[in-house]
């Protein structure tokens, strides 16, 4: 009886092809979720901590203005590595001359190996809230765990783990209810733009948009695109994947930043420690909040540490031509793995200085905000480059999104720059 199976057997084949389009889906999202959740890590955690401190809801209204500016960047970010099949590095060496490359490379490094040091000091502090034990214990032996995920390719199989267990920040929104702040006061400072050129109000919004905004973020989100190889059919997906990542990054972001600002700024407590961070979840947590502050803190150092060491020794890698990826084994990539151990090492050394961790944080933000114009000035320029993206290269309205980020950027950090030189003199 052919002619009655016939129809079984398309039915099968349209199921199991069903199945093979539904994996692809789900394959194509992910990277924007995971830079989404990385971007909400302690160097983000503790600028927001920070800020609600010491200017309370006065920048609650930079926090929802991040939006279309980090969206707009992770979706550029999303439409260079699927098109190109290349990582940001590795389009500016092969497209512009050697110095713009180096120039690049530099500019990455650098953010990068001073938020490792802050990440990872926030990590061993967050050990230190959950176990007895001096933080400083913990930095060596807790770099060298981060090393062997990578070595060994255990990250990628935790990573999507680690980025649900950032949920605990959801927390946050809890906390800033039933902590009953003035929320016309919010609402107000949320919404109209409170402007200060004071030194605080500078500093904390330099740290805000370099943290949020800083280049290893999109840099990763490159990488990464490049990396799964996606037919550029599913650029759409893959760009709403960043994007939507973005609204709930920054969805929390403001949440973190009102619960602190209703805790400890309103009664006008600083933030010195991760402990006195963890106090602005108390009032939905109680007893429990410096745990779970830790539980939320490790979380992101775990996630965030092992992109940004991997970022940093894949923009060396391919400006060096040497085999990278984490995908590789070790004896096939040898210098890629070393760059990551010497990046790990030096934060060591970062953390181990002496700062604490919360200052640490807040000054890696302010070193995010200085070199993210460097970065972000050369996505554009290759997002909008013919010869490089084609009939794909981005429009106008992505366009003006993207260098009115750089320009807002810029002049906060030749502002702070201005006002740190006068302060000298």
């Amino acid at each position: 009886m052919p002619s009655a199976a016939k129809p079984v057997d398309t039915d099968v084949a349209h199921q199991a092809e069903g199945r093979s389009g539904l994996r692809e889906l789900l394959g194509t999202l992910g990277p924007g979720f995971i830079s989404g959740a990385s971007d909400n890590d302690p160097t983000t955690v503790g600028t927001l901590a920070v800020v609600g401190a010491t200017t309370r809801y006065g920048l609650s209204w930079l926090v929802l203005f991040l939006l279309p500016m980090l969206a707009s960047v992770q979706i550029i970010s999303a439409r260079v590595g699927i098109v190109t099949h290349r990582s940001l590095q590795e389009v500016v060496r092969g497209r512009y001359r050697l110095v713009a490359a180096q120039v690049l490379l530099v500019s990455v490094l650098a953010v990068n190996l001073i938020t490792i040091g802050a990440d990872l000091e926030a990590g061993a502090a967050a050990l230190g809230l959950l176990i007895p034990v001096a933080w400083r214990l913990f930095v060596a032996p807790y770099a060298l765990v981060l090393l062997a995920l990578l070595v060994f390719g255990t990250y990628r199989k935790i990573e999507r783990v680690l980025s649900y267990v950032l949920l605990v920040f959801v927390v946050y929104v809890a906390a800033a209810v039933l902590a009953h702040p003035n929320w016309g006061t919010v609402l107000r400072d949320t919404v109209v733009p409170h402007l200060s050129l004071s030194k605080t109000y500078v500093e904390g919004a330099l740290s805000l948009l370099g943290t949020t905004l800083t280049s290893y973020a999109y840099v990763w989100e490159t990488i990464e695109q490049s990396e799964k190889r996606l037919h550029v059919e599913r650029l759409g997906l893959a760009q709403a994947d960043a994007g939507v990542g973005m609204i709930a990054a920054v969805a929390i972001f403001w949440f973190i930043l009102i619960a602190t600002a209703a805790t400890l700024g309103v009664h006008h407590q600083s933030v010195q420690t991760a402990q006195d961070a963890a106090r602005a979840l108390q009032p939905a947590a109680g007893r429990l909040a410096s745990a779970l502050f830790g539980v939320g803190l490790l979380a992101s150092s775990v996630l965030a540490v092992p992109v940004l060491a991997a970022t940093s020794a894949y923009v060396l890698a391919q400006q060096l031509h040497w085999r990278s990826g984490l995908s590789e084994r070790f004896h096939r990539a040898r210098p890629f793995y070393l760059a990551v151990g010497v990046a790990l090492l030096l934060a060591v050394g970062i953390a181990l200085a002496g700062v604490s961790a919360i200052d640490l944080l807040f000054w890696a933000g302010i070193a995010g905000g200085l070199g993210t114009p460097i970065s972000l000035a050369f996505l554009l320029s290759v997002a909008r480059d013919r010869t490089v993206m084609g009939e794909r290269r981005i429009g106008p309205l992505l366009l003006v999104l993207g260098w009115g980020t750089a320009l807002v950027v810029s002049a906060a950090s030749l502002y702070f720059l201005w006002q740190t030189l006068a302060g000298l003199i």
